[in-house]
């Protein structure tokens, strides 16, 4: 079973209660399936995870795998990876990100990996989330939103996806702005782009996995997911 790139047109998309419901859907789906944020930032929490959307995520797959592996590289102000390395001098270290996801991947059948910011969101210079999900040598799912303007960063996207040779599996509209419909949204995008839209996901206000497995399951064309 293929393990999974969870991009964002940008940040702020909701990559993390995507990826959170995705991982309780297709753990209801009995898939063993389980989280990583390979670089994750800001203020870190006193008790668990450093990360709370590394909290999030590991407490919707219900795993309890290692720090070190979930999240290998935390970084403590709200910046990208490049960013934090040149105000912090901690440099972002691919090579364990890409040992940390092979070690997991022999933990679990399938591992949602979740992005951090945008695709193109800088890591070393003339490295960016792309080229990580290239060395990851996994297909992504691009999370958007309905605000205007998420045809156009969609649309980059998708073409630095093209650029890239990373396989898409699929858009998914987190669907908490104000702005377009929907359905013309849905349109908009699949004909602009030539990727499929797997669905929209509503406001959640619920992360119980009662609620998000009827959320995903509802909303997400899953085997086309896991395809």
């Amino acid at each position: 079973m293929k393990s999974i790139f969870i991009a964002g047109t940008d940040t702020d998309v909701g990559k993390t209660y995507i990826t959170a419901g995705l991982a309780v859907a297709l753990r209801k789906m009995d898939v063993d399936v389980g989280v990583m944020k390979p670089f994750a930032a800001g203020t870190a929490q006193k008790k668990g995870y450093k990360s709370e959307d590394v909290e999030i995520l590991a407490r919707a797959s219900k795993t309890t795998d290692p720090e070190n592996l979930v999240n290998p590289q935390f970084f403590p102000i709200p910046a990208s990876p490049y960013t934090a390395w040149k105000n912090l001098k901690t440099k972002p270290k691919i090579s364990t990100i890409l040992t940390s996801f092979k070690k997991l991947s022999k933990l679990h059948d399938m591992i949602l990996v979740e992005g951090m910011g945008g695709i193109m969101t800088p890591i070393l210079k003339d490295y960016y989330i792309t080229n990580l999900i290239k060395e990851l040598k996994i297909p992504t799912v691009i999370v958007t939103r309905s605000k205007v303007g998420t045809v156009n960063h969609t649309i980059m996207t998708v073409k630095m996806c093209e650029k890239y040779k990373i396989p898409i599996k699929g858009i998914i509209i987190n669907d908490f702005d104000d702005g377009y419909s929907v359905k013309n949204l849905k349109r908009d995008l699949e004909n602009l782009t030539g990727v499929k839209v797997l669905g929209s996901i509503p406001f959640i206000k619920d992360m119980s996995d009662s609620a998000l497995n009827s959320i995903f399951k509802n909303n997400i064309d899953l085997k086309s997911l896991l395809k």
